[in-house]
């Protein structure tokens, strides 16, 4: 399915990893039932008893707080006939109980149901059978994972370099970071690889996003170009990051002049209190520069005029369902607060400048695959021929080949 030849600089992937269903099915079995999957961040549950439900890798999942505060997460299906236990999106409860059969359960997972004297073994549940079944979890810093493979690496080890990326995200605001307002969802019709590939594709942004570009160039006053970019990194096992200075203000503490003079009072005190706690030179990276970041496999951050966190999951091989957050610093202004929101919604969010044009990317090519038969290759070669030493350029396509290696190697079994 993958080429990668960097002797005479070509990298290609066959088509058929898009459209087949052998291929998802493989996915299915060698990705997503392997690799650390997000699931949520802690300030989604903010106080014990707290919960959220969602769909993880196409398994149905509670995310919650039991009543000592504890993170857990479990397979949201009855022990007793499979239905959803759960069927609330969100709340705080001491235990949950199942609609079907009246099953119910502490939320800590125990069984909690009472029974008529005789109508179970004494012994029944002593293997623990009848409790909800706890799924992997993970934490670094408020970033929380999950693993259906109980075998499986750390997530320490699997994020390697990654958790470069989650430090500075942390370290925009003294206390934190928290989810600012509820999750956006919505559809693509296209397949899963290429809204990672899309997310931190430089080269597509001036052609596809033109018309953000040009509205942009207004309300800062002077030209809107491509970000510079200053580093491409490959953070290992399929992760990558770009990294740059875009024209773009950021509500952390880059001010343009859109914002007026008293906003740019508020930049000067908050880039004052980052440098006083990482330092100038994180402290310069945390507020100017941003990062398009895609943790393999489907966990896309993009820290650039706002931060959104993504997944996004096969239904079909030419359809996924898209969830996106907001972040904010925790504490920060109502002002800041609406710029952070305005820009998210602005470029990031469904109806915004970005992602309907993205959409339609994915859509187009996805219908373009129709001819695979006689147009069998995708080229993501750009840039692969540089020198040793030589500088990615912010059009490079080094950070989707380092997901294609990734995948390619997982889907050989390795």
């Amino acid at each position: 399915m993958v080429v990668d030849d960097r002797e005479n600089g070509l990298f290609r992937v066959n088509r058929k990893a898009f459209l087949d269903d052998e291929v998802l099915a493989m996915e299915r079995d060698r990705i997503f039932s392997r690799c650390w999957l997000f699931l949520g961040h802690a300030s989604e549950l903010p106080n014990p008893n707290d919960f959220v439900t969602r769909n993880v890798g196409g398994k149905e999942i509670i995310f919650n707080r039991d009543r000592k505060g504890e993170f857990h997460a479990f397979l949201n299906t009855c022990p007793h006939r499979g239905a959803m236990v759960e069927r609330q999106e969100a709340g705080n409860s001491l235990g949950f109980r199942c609609f079907y059969h009246g099953w119910a359960f502490n939320n800590n997972g125990s069984y909690a149901t009472r029974h008529q004297p005789g109508t179970y073994p004494e012994n029944f549940n002593h293997d623990g059978c009848a409790n909800l079944v706890q799924v992997k979890l993970e934490h670094y810093r408020d970033f929380y994972f999950i693993n259906y493979d109980n075998g499986a690496n750390s997530l320490d080890s699997y994020l390697a370099d990654a958790k470069l990326v989650l430090d500075i995200i942390d370290q925009h605001g003294p206390n934190g970071m928290e989810v600012a307002g509820g999750a956006q969802k919505y559809s693509i019709r296209s397949n899963w690889k290429l809204l990672m590939e899309n997310s931190y594709d430089g080269y597509h942004a001036m052609d596809t996003h033109e018309t953000y570009f040009k509205y942009l160039a207004d309300a800062i006053g002077g030209p809107a170009e491509l970000p510079k970019v200053t580093n491409v990194m490959n953070l290992k096992n399929g992760h990558a990051a770009i990294e740059g200075d875009a024209p773009w203000g950021r509500p952390v503490a880059k001010w343009i002049p859109a914002w007026g003079e008293k906003a740019k009072t508020e930049v000067d005190e908050i880039k004052r209190e980052v440098i006083s706690r990482v330092g100038v030179e994180q402290a310069n990276r945390i507020c100017q520069l941003g990062r398009n970041t895609g943790i393999f496999p489907n966990l896309v951050i993009n820290d650039i005029m706002a931060i959104t966190v993504r997944t996004f999951y096969p239904v079909e091989p030419g359809l996924m369902n898209v969830t996106a957050w907001a972040l904010g610093v925790k504490g920060e202004s109502r002002d800041f607060r609406k710029r952070r929101l305005d820009n998210f919604l602005e470029f990031l969010g469904p109806g915004g400048f970005a992602t309907p044009d993205d959409v339609e990317a994915l859509e187009s090519a996805y219908r373009g695959y129709a001819a695979h038969q006689l147009a069998p290759w995708n080229d993501i070669s750009r840039g692969l021929s540089r020198g040793a030493g030589e500088p990615f350029r912010a059009d490079d396509e080094e950070q989707m080949r380092c997901f294609w290696r990734e995948w390619d190697r997982r889907m050989g079994g390795e």
